[in-house]
């Protein structure tokens, strides 16, 4: 029901906008950036921007987590920290989706859109835009507190999802267009999907497992321990978010260009889209270096030798303390290398194949990476649900 009242607010358009003029650009006119498409909630409309703000706030405050000590110290105080550092991202929030908003309502106006070009309509329109985000926050919020998984996931999950239908009817109606070479792109290019679809799905379960073994103590008169163990360490670290992050931080001049643009700028813009070859160079460079950054924080190896030395645990052959956490740390960063490897591979396939045979595809690896990510965990998230159940019906 959720979901189903977000893809409503998602096709209903701003106060004072020309239906007509606006379902025209809805249909024809716009040609969104990978990252409206995943965290924005359709051209004009009152959930425009989507979870966009919230996204790059959580990002916001990640990076400053690590720059700033008392911030970092609240990442530490367990569930209350966390509690506070939502609420400042929440803030953040609010004052970049009333700066997007701004910018938004501004290009809505020079394509002429509104009926009425006065400073009420403007108002109205990026209130709304406004109050449409926070509604979608606690939409996310509910997801995640009522439904299974994380909400923001969900989210961006049904936006990919009804970017999907669009997709495919462009393909198919540049196939009938194109001609025989036309018809075997398109076959080429299902193939295509399939095979990253497969690959998304091997990157999304693929993990090392370092060995642990715990040594035998006494307890008493019994003898514990002495069972071994593993520490599985994902491919997939940082997930999407490093995908994600690179195409939020390409997409800042694109949003800085709503508000003023001079020809130097929009020059800037043309040139970092991922389909330029200043923009897809950028663009790898990034999602390297976000996947490093993410797992950095993510994967805290000196904790783990602690706590396994406390444990009385060992990796066999490494010993325990700072050893240990040199080893682990040198498995995550060869992780983080193949990671940032098949994340680089699954976004550029698709703009090497527009490169080559010139086809617009309405689809890519980010989108496939993002899709198969959340259906995985929701089929984990289902199963844990029903094993609880079965838990709770053996228990009583």
């Amino acid at each position: 029901m959720i979901v189903l009242i977000y893809r409503i607010g998602a096709n209903i358009p701003l106060p004072g906008m020309h239906l007509t003029a606006w379902q025209f650009m809805r249909t024809n006119g716009t040609n969104q950036t990978l990252f409206a498409t995943i965290a924005g909630g359709g051209f004009g409309t009152i959930f425009a921007m989507g979870i966009g703000p919230y996204i790059t706030s959580s990002i916001i405050m990640q990076l400053l987590s690590v720059a700033v000590p008392k911030l970092e110290q609240l990442k530490k105080e367990g569930e209350e920290g966390r509690k506070k550092i939502n609420q400042y991202t929440r803030v953040i929030a609010l004052v970049l989706a009333i700066l997007q908003s701004i910018g938004i309502v501004f290009s809505l106006s020079m394509n002429q859109l509104f009926i009425y070009d006065n400073f009420l309509t403007y108002l109205t329109a990026s209130t709304a835009l406004v109050t449409g985000t926070v509604f979608v926050m606690w939409l996310s919020e509910l997801l995640t507190e009522k439904g299974i998984g994380n909400g923001a996931s969900f989210i961006i999950f049904s936006n990919v999802l009804a970017s999907f239908p669009a997709g495919i009817m462009n393909l198919y109606y540049t196939a009938l267009m194109g001609g025989t070479f036309a018809a075997i792109s398109m076959v080429l290019l299902v193939i295509l999907f399939v095979l990253l679809v497969t690959f998304a799905i091997l990157i999304q379960g693929g993990e090392r497992r370092i060995p642990v073994q715990y040594s035998k103590k006494m307890a008493g008169r019994q003898m514990q321990g002495g069972q071994a163990s593993y520490i599985p360490l994902k491919v997939n670290i940082a997930g999407v978010m490093s995908i994600i992050f690179a195409i939020s931080l390409l997409q800042f001049p694109a949003t800085m260009a709503a508000l003023w643009s001079p020809p130097w700028l929009m020059n800037m813009v043309h040139h970092l889209q991922i389909t330029m070859p200043i923009g897809a160079v950028l663009y790898m460079i990034l999602i390297v270096a976000f996947t490093f950054f993410y797992t950095s924080f993510a994967v805290n190896p000196i904790e783990m030798a602690e706590n396994m030395k406390k444990g009385g645990g060992f990796i066999p052959g490494i010993r325990p303390g700072k050893p240990t956490s040199e080893y682990i740390q040198k498995t995550v960063h060869r992780l983080s290398w193949i990671g940032a490897c098949f994340y680089v591979i699954l976004a550029m396939v698709p703009v090497l194949f527009q490169w080559i045979f010139d086809i617009n595809v309405g689809f890519g690896g980010t989108t496939l990476l993002i899709v198969t990510g959340v259906a995985l965990e929701i089929v984990k998230q289902l199963q844990s649900q029903l094993l609880m159940r079965d838990y709770k019906g053996f228990l009583s």
